[in-house]
Order: C-alpha cells, then sequence, then structure tokens
C-alpha cells in the first residue's frame, strides 16, 4: 500500500464520484513532522525529497532519511535556544534547502512558523514582530537583510530574543549551521506535544487591499493539500516536480513541501535571485522535472522564449494558479507543448477551492470545478446559491468552525473583529467574484472591490485585462475604474508595453479597437495610461488598489 492511502482513497471513476465521495482519514492527532516526515524516513530512507539546484549550478540530492537527521539537528538547537511550544519564529531564507529542515523542526518542537520573504522593508518586518510577537528570526546570510532586521529591532519592543544568520557570523546573531553541527543526531519527542488544533503556522497576506492580514493554520492543514497534489498536480512517487514560489508564501506550502511528499513526490527547488525564463527551460530538461506549477505571469515569459530549443520532454502535467489564467497563454503553452494547462485556485486561508482537477477537462479562462472538501459555490448577497451565469461572490459552507472543513484558516491570529467580518452565518467569504456555468465551472471576474461600476454595467478586470494581453503590444496591464463625472467610472488600463513598442495616441486608438473586437464593445478601456512598472505586492500581486488611490487624487 502506498503511503498516501494512509490518509485517503485515490481511486475514482468520475469528477461527480471525486467530489460526492472524496474524504481525508483524519487521525485524531496528527504532525507532519512525525507523521510523515519521519515516517517516510523510516520505511523509505533512501528515496529522495529534493532535488536542490542553484544559479550558481550547484547541487545536492536530499533524501527523507536526511530530512529526518538534519530536521532532529535543528529541533536540538531550537530548544538549545531556548524555543519551545508556541514560539513563533519567522524565516527568511529564500529558497535554501535548509529551509525544509527547518520546517520539519518547527513542527517537531510544536513552535509557530511564520514564513516571509526577504522582500520585507523595515516597515513589514516591525509590524510582523509586533502583531505575531515574533520570538526569532532566521535569515540567509545577507548584510543588508540584518540590517534591516537591527533597525526592526530597535523599532519594536521586547518580544524578539534571537536573530540568526543561516551560516555567516555577526554580531548579536546566532550561526544556525555552525550551532546545529553541534548538536545530537537523534530528537527526543517532546512530553509536551502540540495539539493537533493548535496554530502549526501562520502566513501573512500579500496585501493587495489593505495591511497584510496573518492567517492561521493548525496542524491538520497539511492534509488539506492532499487534493492539492494528488488529484491536481496528479503525482506519484516517481514524480519530480516544481513549483516556482518562494518559501515566504502560502504558495511553498501548496507546492514544494506538504501534498507532495505525501505522495511520495520528490519536489525540486531552484534557488536564483533573478528570474530567467530560458533558465527554467533548462531546468526542466536537465533535471528530468515532470510536473510544473507557475504562475501565469512566468507563463507568460516561457511562452516568450524559442521552445523548440528545448527538448520538455520530461514534463507530463503542467498546472498555473496565483492569478486568473489568460486563454491567449493556455492556446500558447498548449501549442508549443501540447500539455494543457490546468488551472487551480485558492487562498492562503483555504486548501485548493476551484481547480481543473483530474477528472475535468479544460475550458482555457476557467479556474474548473469546485474540489471536495471545501465544496464552495456562488452566493448572492442574501446568501442563497447565485442562477447559472449569474455573478455573485465564491462563499464556502461552514455549518459548525470548531469542526470547520480541513483547510479552511482558523481564523486571522488576534484579530477576531476580521475573522467575523469574513465568517459570518456559516458562510465564509473568499471576497472574489465568479459566476458558474451550466456545466458546472467557475468563472473569475475579479475581487469584489476590482468590479468596476460604469453606465450602469458591471465590469469585471479579468476579461478586459486578457482581451489586452491577446494583442503583442502589452506585457502587462491593469484594468481599473477611473472617477468619471457622468459614467460613474470609466474603464482604465494601465499598461506596460512590450519591448519594441512605444506609447503614443495612435497605440492607444489600436488597443481600444482591438478590446471592442475581442469582448463587449462596453468594455473597452476609455483610459490608457503607459507606465514603467505595475504596482505590485511584495508577492508580486498586481495591487490595483494603489491605482484607484492615485486616480482619486487626480480626480
Amino acid at each position: 500500500m502506498s503511503f498516501i492511502h494512509r490518509y485517503c482513497e485515490t481511486k475514482f471513476d468520475s469528477y461527480e464520484d471525486f467530489y460526492n465521495n472524496f474524504t481525508v482519514k483524519k487521525p485524531e492527532q496528527f504532525n507532519f513532522g512525525y507523521d510523515v516526515a519521519d515516517e517516510l524516513a523510516r520505511t523509505r530512507p533512501d528515496k529522495t525529497a529534493i532535488v536542490w539546484s542553484d544559479d550558481r549550478k550547484r547541487e545536492k540530492f536530499i533524501s527523507f532519511a536526511e530530512i529526518k537527521r538534519m530536521s532532529d539537528k535543528m529541533a536540538n538547537a531550537l530548544i538549545s535556544l531556548g524555543i519551545s511550544k508556541g514560539d513563533a519564529v519567522m524565516t527568511m531564507l529564500k529558497r535554501r534547502y535548509e529551509y525544509w529542515y527547518f520546517t520539519i523542526a518547527m513542527h517537531k518542537i510544536g513552535a509557530i512558523l511564520i514564513p516571509a520573504t526577504h522582500m520585507l522593508t523595515v516597515k513589514d518586518i516591525v509590524y510582523r514582530i509586533n502583531a505575531a510577537d515574533i520570538k526569532m528570526i532566521i535569515s540567509v546570510d545577507d548584510k543588508l537583510m540584518g540590517e534591516r532586521i537591527d533597525e526592526a529591532q530597535s523599532k519594536t519592543n521586547d518580544t524578539l530574543k534571537i536573530k540568526s544568520f543561516l551560516s555567516a557570523d555577526k554580531e548579536g546573531y546566532v550561526n544556525f549551521s555552525r550551532l546545529t553541527e553541534t548538536m545530537p543526531e537523534q530528537f527526543e519527542r517532546p512530553a509536551d506535544m502540540p495539539d493537533s488544533k493548535d496554530v502549526m503556522l501562520a502566513y501573512f497576506t500579500s496585501g493587495t487591499t489593505g495591511m497584510p492580514k496573518m492567517v492561521a493554520h493548525d496542524y491538520f492543514y497539511p492534509l488539506c493539500h492532499l487534493t492539492t497534489a494528488k488529484f491536481w498536480h496528479g503525482l506519484d512517487e516517481n514524480d519530480l516536480h516544481l513549483t516556482v514560489a518562494d518559501t515566504g508564501w502560502a504558495k511553498a506550502s501548496w507546492g514544494k513541501i506538504y501534498g507532495q511528499w505525501i505522495c511520495e513526490a520528490a519536489v525540486f527547488i531552484y534557488d536564483h535571485d533573478k528570474f530567467t525564463p530560458s533558465a527554467f527551460l533548462e531546468l526542466i530538461d536537465r533535471y528530468k522535472i515532470t510536473s510544473f506549477c507557475a504562475p501565469p505571469t512566468v507563463y507568460r515569459f516561457l511562452v516568450r522564449e524559442k521552445l523548440s530549443n528545448f527538448s520538455l520532454k520530461s514534463l507530463k502535467k503542467s498546472t498555473v494558479a496565483g492569478e486568473p489564467l489568460n486563454p491567449e497563454i493556455y492556446y500558447r503553452w498548449f501549442d508549443a507543448t501540447g500539455l494543457s494547462l490546468r488551472e487551480g485556485y485558492g487562498q492562503t486561508e483555504s486548501a485548493i477551492l476551484i481547480a481543473t482537477n483530474l477528472w475535468v477537462d479544460p475550458k482555457p479562462g476557467s479556474m474548473g470545478k469546485p474540489m471536495p472538501l471545501t465544496k464552495c459555490d456562488v452566493y448572492d448577497e442574501t446568501g442563497g446559491l447565485c442562477a447559472d451565469g449569474e455573478l455573485g461572490e465564491l462563499c464556502m459552507p461552514v455549518p459548525d468552525i470548531d469542526n470547520r472543513p480541513i483547510g479552511l484558516f482558523m481564523g486571522y491570529y488576534r484579530d477576531e473583529r476580521l475573522t467575523k467580518e469574513t465568517l459570518y452565518n456559516h458562510i465564509y467569504h473568499t471576497g472574489d467574484t465568479m459566476w458558474r456555468d451550466d456545466d458546472g465551472y467557475i468563472w473569475f471576474k475579479g475581487r469584489a472591490d476590482d468590479i468596476i461600476k460604469s453606465s450602469g454595467y458591471r465590469i469585471g478586470p479579468f476579461e478586459v485585462e486578457s482581451a489586452l494581453l491577446e494583442h503583442p503590444a502589452v506585457l502587462e496591464t491593469a484594468i481599473t475604474g477611473s472617477p468619471d463625472p457622468v459614467r460613474g467610472f470609466n474603464v482604465k488600463a494601465t499598461i506596460v508595453l512590450a519591448n519594441g513598442y512605444t506609447p503614443s495616441e495612435a497605440l492607444k486608438k489600436e488597443l481600444q479597437d482591438h478590446v471592442k473586437r475581442t469582448t463587449a464593445p462596453y468594455k473597452y478601456p476609455r483610459v490608457i495610461e503607459f507606465v514603467d512598472q505595475l504596482p505590485k505586492t511584495i508577492s508580486g500581486k498586481v495591487r490595483r488598489v494603489e491605482i484607484r488611490k492615485m486616480d482619486a487624487l487626480k480626480a
């Protein structure tokens, strides 16, 4: 029996069979560190868990036995520093393979893992230290990051007790690798273990609509990614899977550890500072990567490469998430590789909610159909289900918050008010506007705040952005509502041009006419602004709210 069958069945006859009958065999107590990582080290010690490479072409192959050995040593190191159950520790480890050792060590001792990106400013770090009472920060070896951490510490209370570099020496910092070397290779499981319903990790959201929210997940959270890895990525023990994500974001939990290891698949990690499309394509060929998942922006750059220069024969599965997928990118990838892009949708607060899973044929532009466990649907403002074709909000029924669907967050950490605003009347509100077609596929319209009301029409940004991205002049675009005294709002396109194109009134007219031909004419952007770059969060998501603020100031 394969390892995954300890937690779920995998054979289903159809989407309906999967949707109605899939369940997780949820144990009374669960800890991923002991019950998955250590158990795989016991049963399959030599099985590859991680293949790591960096942009200097260094590489490392890591077995499950090595994961156990190093996570035990790191757990002992953390205990020696005074870290124990319930303490919050923030990691800023980019894509260093030590992150995986450290994560398992944190789970084993019951401390709260708070992954963060290395791109945080001093203000960001201060905010996180205060919000989570962070006791320790561990960072990659970077002088600038050390300066930011030091300045942030000086602006907070005495919560932050331990600062650590991964392997560098700095006054006031622990050299964590050197400390780890001195530790025993066996970690004794503490008597005071966390309950499975305690906080295991907390992610800060991207902050696309305001200050980042702190999303808390319990120890059962890894099990929700059975649906991610097995039934969306389609993984098994023979796969080598690459998800493009920094360890500071929830997508790393989705695609770089939990579900993948339960499927006994190996994860590929590319440790790089600068995104180079050709480098990813070369990696697929060199390491025979079988499964690839990335946001649409990555695929947008990949299809601009000369794909015929790469074999890509090892690649059997390609998935996409993070932002809505424009149909143009879907078709260009399919034409070049013969692989369908299977879209998935979820949030930092949840498991995968909608997907073009193994039993769903792709409809380019649609995210797919609702996944089991969470069973979302499109609801109207009264809390009733929308009819097919009717615009509404994607929501999840939650009959009992104490027995909520596996994978749904515990709430916003230390913010009961915000939790109640999102989870009320036994419904979790995603804040995303969508509609369902008569085949049961879900189509993304936009964030509720992003919907544009113009001359009585409700216009979602995604469709207009998709139309513009079909034009070769457009590299990136964001659609927002620009205040207008007559229409209420005009549709505005903020555009980053592709190489070889320059802003002009003639090009504006050409792009407007293109949208009129591609979608309903009333949706065309009456206002076009060319910019060098779009305002984005540190996770790379477009902040339309910033564009709206600037336009409001000009009005």
